[in-house]
């Protein structure tokens, strides 16, 4: 992972309210909400954009809709 504020989150450098955590996926709260429910869910790989997306980073992909569902329970 690289060396952004994600990156160290990851890394466990920087605290967050993780809310679930998975070997491919990290979800926290975000420290500025925007909604009364706000929560980020981010992939532990650096995909820069939505067009680096491909066959070899797909499982991080699937496994932070499964994320979202499971925070949502």
């Amino acid at each position: 992972m690289n060396d952004t504020i994600f990156g160290k989150i990851i890394r466990k450098e920087i605290p967050a309210d993780i809310v679930y955590e998975d070997k491919n996926t990290l979800a926290f709260k975000d420290i500025n909400p925007q909604a009364p429910i706000h929560i980020l869910i981010i992939p532990k790989i650096h995909i820069s954009s939505t067009i680096n997306i491909d066959k070899n980073n797909l499982d991080y992909i699937a496994d932070m809709i499964m994320a979202s569902k499971e925070i949502a329970k």
